[in-house]
């Protein structure tokens, strides 16, 4: 079962990149504890409907985001914090947190991991964004196919 509003983001550790580009550890405690966070999933990092569609909304609207009270916007995928990295400057996307959640430990947390083994892609995250108030959710938006629920303008519609 998938994490629901007025639920509590799960306590997982997961990796970020560093000011090197390096991996460090960064718990969801750490992300969301006394913060107001949005948080977008997507399937993988330069994948086309990612790269193309998802991440260019957060990329375009991040200031507009960040001043409606939101203290991080953040991107996860399961894929590795260099992934990650390269990903987060193939994008321009300086002001987005990359999380790599490459074991898929807090995809599966959230109950938001789907069955991309066909493809060849394994266990990967559903597209998803929330928003959550110190660790709790207050809007969850899944897309099944395409980019709508979890929109940068549908995030921005609902904070």
């Amino acid at each position: 079962m998938s994490i629901q509003v007025g639920d509590r983001i799960p306590s997982v550790t997961v990796k970020t990149n560093g000011p090197d580009g390096s991996p460090e550890d960064l718990s969801t405690d750490e992300l969301f504890g006394g913060k107001r966070v949005v948080l977008f999933g997507v399937p993988g990092a330069f994948t086309p409907g990612c790269s193309n569609t998802h991440m260019p909304g957060f990329v375009v609207h991040a200031d507009e985001i960040l001043g409606k009270g939101v203290d991080t916007v953040a991107c996860m995928a399961v894929n590795d914090a260099f992934v990650m990295h390269a990903w987060q400057k193939d994008q321009n996307a300086e002001r987005i947190t990359m999380v790599a959640d490459g074991n898929a430990e807090l995809t599966r947390a959230l109950g938001l991991e789907m069955d991309a083994s066909g493809p060849g892609l394994g266990t990967r995250c559903q597209r998803f964004a929330l928003i959550a108030d110190d660790g709790v959710v207050q809007y969850l938006g899944v897309d099944p196919k395409g980019v709508d629920a979890s929109s940068a303008e549908t995030v921005l519609a609902n904070l």
